[in-house]
């Protein structure tokens, strides 16, 4: 039998009150905590951009820019993002520096986001059962492409990726 993931959860001011079985969060929209870490060419002109695979539990089927998930009870969300980032995408050995957090409300998902970039141009190894396929993009087409509502984007991912524009053009 398999073990339990406890994640950590959090209170809307964004303190860990304590921890839950993720389908226990999941199913009662309970307040938690999720990492996204943007990942850029050494220039900075291209994102990494991914699709999720089509058993994802939340957002299935839809493109990404952002690596992450879930904060686990007894972890930081910067030791949250360093373990997404190398679970996903196979990128470890560089420390992700903290860009800006939000808290991300579209019942029933409710969470504190911190978001993460790092600079890369190593290798990247998906990790098949969250990631059917990815490329890089430049920064240009992924504006044009967000512009679009009907492209499959993350929401939550959305959010962050105008937040983070909007901080670059200021």
């Amino acid at each position: 039998m398999g073990s339990v993931e406890l994640v950590a959860r959090y209170d809307p001011s964004g303190a860990v009150v304590g921890a839950v079985p993720r389908s226990v969060m999941r199913a009662g929209g309970l307040w938690h905590a999720a990492t996204l870490v943007l990942v850029r060419s050494p220039d900075g002109q291209r994102v990494y951009v991914h699709k999720r695979t089509q058993t994802k539990d939340v957002y299935p089927d839809m493109h990404d820019c952002w690596a992450g998930g879930v904060v686990t009870a007894g972890e930081t969300p910067s030791e949250g993002a360093v373990r997404e980032l190398a679970e996903e995408l196979g990128i470890s050995g560089v420390e992700p520096a903290p860009l800006f957090s939000f808290r991300y409300v579209r019942p029933p998902v409710r969470y504190h986001a911190y978001a993460y970039e790092v600079r890369w141009d190593g290798p990247i190894s998906h990790q098949p059962e969250e990631i059917a396929t990815g490329w890089w993009m430049d920064l240009a087409e992924l504006k044009k492409k967000l512009a679009d509502p009907d492209w499959p984007f993350v929401p939550d991912g959305r959010v962050a990726i105008e937040k983070w524009f909007a901080s670059e053009d200021s």
